[in-house]
């Protein structure tokens, strides 16, 4: 699509993505049945187990999602990819007396059953295993990055800094092509303990054995039939796995991803709208890799991407129970907040100024705006990469890859209707025109 092309689109359909349009509308009658709905959603998702890539769980919470696809109208498909899934078997530290569980990176090498023993310092000294401590998916930057790059040490302890405590892990973003040492992640609450271990430079044994497994996991796909096949389609997209039950960091995005299906159905769009629920999220991204190389050109072909990401409607007011904030008077005052936290990453000042207004336009707070040609987070990045037009939006969550990211407490309800709406009135006019 040329500028021009998007000037004239821009022009006739801003109001769209302001508010939205009757057919809209009428699928949500009121805003307590919307929120009913992605409560359903929300807690059936919630509770379904470990969203690991190529695990029961993961595939069966792949035919619940196909089921909810039929529930709208619409036929899903199951996109399988393959994948060598790595599962831990004996993964801990051993220091002194104590036994400390943890979580090796899935992008790194492993050990086997007997695994490493030596002095442990901090990283980048001279000991054998280094300590180190990261938050989540940042294990590939700063120090740690580099000295996994280096294999600098025979194997890294790396203590998780999440945004409360708790073994928080990081994304495995080279899992098609591992890099450095063993690292084995663990538990914030230990740092105490490991730091003193490390200034002793203690003998300790590191223990990161897995087992591989050749499996496959699937991607849930959808579409909707344009009025015109000649135009070029929208795809809107979501991660559907990751660490733990992944309440706050995937529900409200899966929510969003089924309800904006609901709503496009009954518009009867110009151009096909193409939905995709990706697994592979926290192994670089495979399923949206796999979806991509299915599809040749798909990337900058399409008239545009709408990704929702992580921790769409995640509560930053401690004790939110999931209900809207709206109905508790002495609450009112928190809801603007629930709408902040969130990042937009757009390929353009174009699509950036739709997004924005139509969040804005819902009493969604904004809270950082990626600077242009900044490679975004998430499944965004393969549609950057490819020279693709992109609107994307990820939240804040203190609960960001932790153990304690389940249950309705986690979100608000509330703020994820709206972003279904905002979402909404965007994907109607990308697909209108």
């Amino acid at each position: 699509m040329t500028r021009k092309d998007w000037l004239s689109i821009a022009t006739a359909g801003l109001c769209g993505a302001l508010a939205p349009s009757r057919s809209i509308a009428a699928q949500n009658s009121t805003q307590d049945e919307l929120e009913r709905r992605i409560g359903r959603l929300f807690n059936e998702y919630a509770q379904q187990g470990f969203h690991r890539t190529g695990t029961a769980v993961d595939r069966r919470s792949g035919d619940w999602l196909c089921e909810e696809v039929r529930r709208i109208g619409l036929v899903p498909a199951r996109e399988s990819f393959s994948l060598s899934r790595i599962d831990p078997t004996v993964t801990r530290l051993i220091a002194g007396n104590r036994r400390i569980d943890g979580l090796p990176l899935f992008d790194g090498t492993f050990t086997d059953a007997d695994g490493i023993r030596g002095r442990l310092g901090p990283i980048n000294s001279g000991a054998e295993i280094g300590l180190a401590e990261a938050a989540p998916n940042t294990a590939a930057a700063g120090p740690l990055g580099d000295a996994r790059r280096q294999n600098r040490h025979k194997a890294i302890v790396c203590v998780t800094r999440g945004g409360r405590p708790g073994l928080c892990p990081s994304n495995a973003d080279y899992f098609m092509t591992p890099v450095g040492p063993p690292v084995l992640q663990v538990s914030s609450e230990e740092s105490s303990l490991l730091s003193e271990h490390a200034q002793r430079r203690t003998a300790v044994s590191l223990i990161a054995a897995v087992k591989r497994t050749a499996t496959t996991a699937f991607n849930v796909t959808a579409r909707i039939t344009g009025a015109s096949g000649a135009l070029p389609p929208l795809i809107v997209m979501t991660p559907r796995s990751g660490w733990y039950s992944s309440a706050s960091e995937r529900g409200g995005g899966i929510a969003c991803w089924l309800e904006v299906m609901r709503m496009l159905l009954a518009t009867r769009p110009a151009r096909e709208v193409l939905f995709v629920a990706s697994s592979g999220h926290e192994l670089g991204h495979l399923g949206i890799d796999a979806f991509v190389d299915r599809r040749p050109h798909i990337v900058s072909n399409a008239v545009g991407w709408m990704h929702f990401g992580a921790n769409i409607g995640a509560a930053t007011v401690p004790g939110n129970t999931g209900r809207a904030l709206d109905d508790d008077p002495d609450r009112r005052h928190a809801t603007a907040a629930l709408g902040s936290g969130n990042t937009i990453q757009a390929s353009d000042d174009d699509f950036e100024a739709v997004l924005s207004r139509a969040m804005k336009s819902v009493n969604l707070g904004i809270d950082r705006r990626n600077p242009r040609g900044t490679v975004p987070g998430g499944e965004a990045e393969v549609v950057h990469r490819g020279g693709g037009r992109y609107i994307s939006v990820i939240g804040s969550n203190a609960l960001f890859h932790n153990p304690e990211d389940q249950g309705p407490k986690t979100v608000d309800f509330s703020v994820i209707a709206r972003f279904t709406m905002a979402f909404a009135a965007v994907a109607e006019m990308l697909a209108a025109n």
